[in-house]
């Protein structure tokens, strides 16, 4: 059973970040959307003080509709976390797993702002929030040519997609598995949430790691792309199971 994945970028970010990964999981036979937000990357122009959470949540739910993406992977890098929480409770049916790769993990309610509060540093009187200078800037990228690459691609946010809060109270939502995929090389000051012991749908905590720093799709691609492969198999397999075996 093919494995389709979507790939939802980090702030300030775009979908170009994934480019290192996307040939990796499509050599496996898997289907691999990377779209852009609004507002970032080559649509930057569109951005605007209106462009929210809620607009990146729109045009994740409009990608898996028009395509009409079924048993979908759903990987949320950094900020995405937020944005793939909103997408689950609106077409939670369409979602096999979601994966918080070095990402925000909200409740229903929260903000970016609430999940990460050291961000509220970032936010000035402009709605238009710029990437944060070094060494947060940098994402965890050391190597002249990433961080080349990484500044090709970056631009601006709207302060709204860190207010705007989340809505997490669908029924549904709690049944998705998660898997959680931590970075371990932090700058000071940076802290994930603990993952609870217990999933809400009941399965034990899936909690991975990668030993480098957070744009770990631009530092570790291979070995992101395997992690990644290995969740979609087992995503894979429980939703072919017969009804009552271990979903």
């Amino acid at each position: 059973m093919a494995v389709t994945y979507v790939l939802v970028h980090g702030a300030w970010h775009s979908g170009q970040s994934w480019a290192r990964v996307v040939p990796r999981l499509g050599a496996s036979g898997s289907r691999v959307f990377a779209p852009t937000l609004t507002g970032y990357g080559e649509t930057r122009h569109l951005l605007s003080p209106d462009v929210g959470l809620g607009t990146h949540i729109a045009d994740v739910v409009g990608l898996l509709v028009d395509e009409d993406l079924t048993d979908v992977v759903l990987v949320g890098h950094s900020y995405a976390g937020m944005v793939i929480s909103g997408v689950a409770n609106e077409v939670p049916e369409r979602i096999a797993r979601l994966v918080y790769l070095d990402a925000m993990v909200p409740t229903d309610g929260e903000s970016a702002l609430d999940v990460l509060p050291i961000i509220r540093d970032m936010i000035g009187s402009d709605w238009r929030v710029p990437p944060p200078p070094a060494p947060f800037g940098l994402f965890g990228l050391t190597d002249d040519a990433d961080i080349a690459w990484l500044n090709t691609m970056v631009s601006d946010q709207s302060a709204l997609c860190l207010r705007e809060p989340v809505a997490m109270d669908a029924p549904a939502l709690a049944a998705i598995p998660r898997t959680h995929v931590h970075c371990t090389v932090t700058p000071p000051g940076v802290e994930l949430r603990p993952v609870p012991a217990v999933q809400p749908n009941g399965d034990p905590a899936d909690v991975r790691e990668l030993a480098t720093g957070h744009d770990c799709m631009i530092t570790m691609p291979a070995e992101l792309a395997g992690m990644l492969l290995d969740i979609g198999s087992q995503a894979s397999a429980r939703a072919s199971a017969p009804a009552g075996a271990g979903r």
